[in-house]
C-alpha cells in the first residue's frame, strides 16, 4: 500500500500566460542550506561538546533515542538559524540539513527530537550542571581567542551589563522591576574585547530574578573571568568597565584588591558629587551660552562615602550642558570612579565611552537571537535557554570573525543569517557522499566560499 502524502500548493493566476503553481513537495530540500557553516564553526570551537560534557544523563539507557549532545546540538543550531521556539521542531524534525547538523544521515536517518522531548530535556538540567556549563562556555571562548591571537594580547577589556527580559506568565522568580516598569528577569551578560578590536565577544550570560540588585553575582563572575584570563593571557593587562548598576561597595572593593586590574565604573550623581563638579558645570554653561551648542568640561575629584567606602577613590566627571533644538539647555553631569591615572578627558572619551557599542551586542541578543524567549515555568529551564542562546550567538560571532575583510564583516547576526544560512538547498545523499545543491545565482557566493575555507582551515 503506497503512502498517502498531502502536499500544499499555491496558485498564482494571471502573472504569465500560463498559471504558476508553487508546490511544497520537496522532501529532500531545506531552507537552511548554509547552516553547515555552523557545524564547521562548532567543530573548531567545540562549544556544544563542551556544554554537553557538563550534563549527566539519568535516563534509562534502553529507552534513549536521542543522546544529550544531539538534543543540545539540535536546539543550539535551531536557535542560530532563527528557530528559537521548541515548537519549531515539529517542522524541522525531518529537515535534511538539520539532521546533518546533529550528525545524522540527511535522508534515511531517524527524525530529530520532537517538541515534547525537547521540553523535557530543557527542564531536566539542574543548577550544578548549569554552573558547569557556564564555566565551559567561558573556557571555550577564552581558549578560542588564545589560539587565534597566539599571545599577541596586550589588553583585555571585560564589560558586564544587565538587561531586561520582560515576562508575561507564571515563570519562577519573575518580579516587578521599577526601573524597567515591567515584570521581568534581569539577566547579566559579559563580553571580552581583545586589544583594540571592534568585536566584543560574548563570554557569559546569567539569568537573574527580576528584583535582583544590579550588582548581584558580579563579583563571582568577575573573579572567575579574571582568573581564567590570567591563566590564558599571563602578560595581558585586564580592564573592567561597568555601568552604574554595578557601583556597589563589594564590587569596588573586589576591583581595588585585584592586582594589575584597571576599572571604570559609572557612578550615580548625588549632592556631594554635584557640588564638587559645580565649578566645571558653570564653565560648561557659559561656553554653551556663547556657542549655542552642547558643551562639556572634564575634571576630577577625590571622593569617599561616609559609611560604605573604606578609602578615597578617584572620580572623574564630565560637566555637560546638552542643547537640542526647541528645548531648554539641560545639565547632564556624568561621574565615573576609576583607578586609572590618565587625564579625565582621555579616560572618559577613549576608554569609558567605547563601551557604548555594547548596546549593539545586547540588541543582537534580543532581536537577532531572541535571548528573551524565557517562557518556561521553571527558572533553571529558562537559564538553560539563555545558555543555549549564548552558545548559538558565539557560533554566529565565529561566522562574523571568518568574514573579516568582506562586506559582511560588521553585519548584524540577523543579516548574517539571511545572507549565509537561509539558502534553499536540495540534499542528495549517496553511499559515498552528501551533496547540497545550492543556487548558482546566490549573490554572496564569493563571501560564502571565503568563509567556508576559513572555517575549514581553522578547524582542521
Amino acid at each position: 500500500m503506497s503512502e498517502l502524502i498531502t502536499t500544499q500548493c499555491v496558485l498564482f493566476p494571471g502573472i504569465f500566460k500560463r498559471p504558476v503553481v508553487a508546490e511544497f513537495d520537496q522532501s529532500q530540500s531545506s531552507s537552511d542550506g548554509g547552516a553547515l557553516l555552523l557545524k564547521v564553526a562548532d567543530r573548531g570551537l567545540g562549544v556544544t561538546a563542551a556544554l554537553a560534557g557538563c550534563m549527566q544523563d539519568d535516563r534509562q539507557a534502553g529507552k534513549v533515542r536521542h543522546e544529550l549532545e544531539e538534543l543540545l546540538t539540535q536546539r543550539i543550531m535551531a536557535i542560530a538559524c532563527g528557530y528559537e521556539d521548541a515548537n519549531d521542531a515539529a517542522r524541522l524534525a525531518s529537515d535534511p540539513v538539520h539532521k546533518v547538523l546533529v550528525g545524522r544521515d540527511p535522508v534515511p536517518g531517524e527524525d530529530l527530537a520532537s517538541q515534547p522531548t525537547l521540553s523535557r530535556f530543557e527542564n531536566s538540567v539542574g543548577r550544578k550542571e548549569l554552573f558547569r556549563m557556564g564555566q565551559a562556555l567561558a573556557a571555550t571562548v577564552i581558549e578560542r581567542h588564545r589560539k587565534r591571537l597566539r599571545g599577541r594580547v596586550r589588553l583585555i577589556t571585560i564589560d558586564l551589563d544587565p538587561t531586561d527580559d520582560p515576562t508575561h506568565g507564571a515563570q519562577q522568580l519573575t518580579f516587578f522591576n521599577w526601573h524597567y516598569d515591567t515584570y521581568c528577569y534581569l539577566p547579566v551578560v559579559g563580553f571580552l574585547t581583545f586589544n583594540q578590536e571592534a568585536e566584543q565577544y560574548l563570554v557569559t550570560a546569567v539569568l537573574r530574578p527580576g528584583n535582583a540588585p544590579g550588582s548581584a553575582g558580579a563579583v563571582g563572575i568577575l573573579r572567575r573571568l579574571i582568573q581564567r584570563l590570567r591563566q590564558a593571557f599571563p602578560d595581558a593587562k585586564i580592564r573592567v568597565r561597568l555601568d552604574g548598576g554595578f557601583a556597589a561597595p563589594e564590587v569596588l572593593y573586589f576591583l581595588d584588591c585585584e592586582p594589575k586590574v584597571e576599572y571604570l565604573v559609572n557612578l550615580a550623581a548625588n549632592a556631594v558629587l554635584q557640588r564638587k563638579a559645580e565649578s566645571a558645570m558653570k564653565r560648561a554653561r557659559r561656553a554653551s551660552k556663547i556657542s549655542k551648542q552642547t558643551e562639556h568640561v572634564y575634571g576630577e575629584c577625590p571622593y569617599q562615602t561616609r559609611k560604605t567606602w573604606p578609602w578615597e577613590r578617584r572620580v572623574i566627571y564630565k560637566a555637560e550642558v546638552v542643547r537640542a533644538e526647541g528645548k531648554k539647555p539641560k545639565d547632564n553631569p556624568r561621574f565615573v570612579v576609576t583607578n586609572m591615572r590618565q587625564s579625565p578627558r582621555w579616560v572618559y572619551e577613549e576608554v569609558y565611552c567605547q563601551r557604548g557599542d555594547l548596546e549593539n551586542r545586547i540588541k543582537e541578543l534580543h532581536y537577532g537571537m531572541e535571548i528573551g524567549r524565557t517562557s518556561c515555568t521553571n527558572f533553571w529551564a529558562n537559564q538553560f535557554r539563555v545558555l543555549m542562546t549564548a552558545a548559538a550567538y558565539v557560533l554566529m560571532q565565529e561566522l562574523r570573525l571568518g568574514l573579516a575583510g568582506t562586506a559582511s564583516a560588521r553585519a548584524q547576526v540577523s543579516t548574517l543569517r539571511e545572507r549565509f544560512l537561509k539558502i534553499g538547498a536540495q540534499v542528495v545523499a549517496s553511499v559515498r557522499r552528501i551533496v547540497l545543491h545550492l543556487p548558482r545565482s546566490f549573490p554572496y557566493l564569493d563571501s560564502f566560499h571565503r568563509l567556508a575555507l576559513r572555517l575549514v582551515a581553522q578547524s582542521a
